[in-house]
Order: structure tokens, then C-alpha cells, then sequence
């Protein structure tokens, strides 16, 4: 009768054995998916500085290295080139500016009159800003060409008009930058020389 006891005792000792390692795997496979899972969504294990999204372009303050600046247009670097004095008044951001290399013209809308016009424009933020518009500037032109084509020519002709004309430009210019790079950034146009024909 012991024998029969011990065959009978036995076995359940491996199968105990066999639950307690196996019970013990899954708990670990559990806790190293789920440590997994808290690192790659970055609440540990500083995974949420590396996933972390360029917020974009940043304002530059008066006095302030902007880190993007692009090279100077004489091509002298610092040495030959005048640096630029703020003024303490006005804006506490700097403003820089591009002029886009070409003349624009277009008809105007239900018109035969046509409008020439040189433009800039300006942004209070980083140098890639600046970067971006020369980039893109075919695809820029193209889209302030359409806004300078649906423009009647009633709002060329009065200072109200102009203002709208410069505020839908610039709608033009920064849909473009965020299409392409997902952020605008690009302040004011301005109208270096304006004629209509």
C-alpha cells in the first residue's frame, strides 16, 4: 500500500513543479511586455525626449543668436559684414525679412487692367522660416499669383483694398510653408513697388 501512495504522490510534485515554473515565465513575460510597453509610449525610461516633436520655428528675441541664421548675402562671414543694432522700443522679437527675387504680374479679376508689384515679407521667427520661403518659392509664387489674379481691381485701388490683398498673401505664403513644412511662421507681405496698368 505505501508503493501505491508514493506512485500516487509523485506525480503530483512534477505536475505542482511544472505550474509554479510556468506560472512564473508568464509573470515575468507579463511584466517585461508591460515595462516594454510604458518605455516605447516614453512615460519611463526617458523614451519621451527622443519622441518628443519639433515644436517648429521658435521667435527670436532682440539680441538673441539665432541658431538658423542663414549665411550673409555678401558672403564676407562676420568680418566684412555690418551687425545689426536693435532698437529698445517696439517688438521684444527681431524681425527679419526676405524679398522674393522676382516682379509679380497678373490680371486682375473681371478686368483688363493688370498689376505689377515687387514683394517682401517678414517673420519674427528662426532663420528656417527664411530658409523655407527661398526653398519653396516657386510653389509660393504660384499661389500669390492666384490670389493676385482673383484680387477685383477695386482693391488695388484703396488703401483698405491693399490691406486685405497684403493679409491674403501672407494666408497664401504660410499655407504653402505648412503644406510642405508643416509649420507657416511668415508675419506680414509688403509691397516694395505697386503699379497698375
Amino acid at each position: 500500500m505505501s508503493d501505491k501512495k508514493d506512485k500516487d504522490h509523485k506525480p503530483k510534485r512534477g505536475k505542482g513543479k511544472l505550474l509554479i515554473i510556468v506560472g512564473a515565465l508568464a509573470l515575468l513575460g507579463v511584466g517585461g511586455g508591460g515595462a516594454y510597453g510604458l518605455v516605447a509610449a516614453g512615460l519611463i525610461g526617458g523614451g519621451h525626449a527622443a519622441g518628443k516633436k519639433d515644436p517648429g520655428p521658435q521667435l527670436i528675441r532682440k539680441g538673441e543668436e539665432d541658431p538658423y541664421a542663414p549665411p550673409p548675402a555678401d558672403g564676407k562671414g562676420e568680418g566684412g559684414s555690418v551687425a545689426e543694432v536693435e532698437g529698445d522700443g517696439g517688438s521684444e522679437y527681431r524681425t527679419a525679412y526676405y524679398t522674393f527675387a522676382e516682379d509679380f504680374t497678373s490680371n486682375l479679376k473681371g478686368s483688363d487692367a493688370l498689376v505689377q508689384t515687387s514683394l517682401a515679407c517678414s517673420t519674427r521667427r528662426d532663420g528656417r522660416v527664411l530658409m523655407w520661403l527661398a526653398k519653396h518659392e516657386l510653389a509660393i509664387r504660384s499661389a500669390m499669383l492666384v490670389v493676385l489674379a482673383d484680387t477685383p481691381e477695386e482693391d488695388v485701388i484703396t488703401p483698405e483694398g491693399k490691406d486685405r490683398l497684403q493679409k491674403r498673401l501672407t494666408d497664401a505664403i504660410n499655407q504653402v510653408l505648412v503644406r510642405t513644412e508643416g509649420f507657416g511662421g511668415v508675419d506680414r507681405v509688403y509691397f516694395r513697388t505697386f503699379l497698375v496698368q
